[in-house]
């Protein structure tokens, strides 16, 4: 069974950076994982998504040249840098995996989900 289990998420300013990891158990290595948030009153969006051999990541307009997704080739712990965060930036951050690429363009969401992790950005 496939577990995701997100942490770092937290409460920062305008500006500021926060650095989430996702840890996969029982996922194969050759699992592409992503990143998507949920803002309140707002649907789920896409952030941001790496393969398995760690290259070729690929985001969202909204955060592109501020994020940054990074994994070990033949790992399954993903990490998303983000960098001068914005107030539009809070969110549930999900990670997510699947046997397929993942993408802003998949016409399905990824298989597995995690729990979420909290991130607010204040103005």
């Amino acid at each position: 069974q496939v577990q995701l289990v997100e942490s770092g998420g937290g409460l920062v300013q305008a500006g500021d950076s926060l650095r989430l990891s996702c840890a996969a158990s029982g996922a194969s290595v050759y699992y592409s994982m992503g990143w998507f948030r949920q803002a309140p009153g707002k649907e789920r969006e896409f952030v941001g998504a790496i393969g398995w051999n760690g290259g070729s990541p690929n985001y969202a307009d909204s955060v592109k040249d501020r994020f940054t997704i990074s994994r070990g080739a033949f790992e399954t712990v993903m990490v998303l840098q983000m960098n001068s965060l914005k107030p539009e930036d809070t969110g549930v951050y999900y990670c997510t995996a699947d046997s397929r690429p993942i993408s802003a363009h998949s016409m399905e969401n990824p298989r597995y989900w995690g729990q979420g992790t909290q991130v607010t950005v204040s103005s």
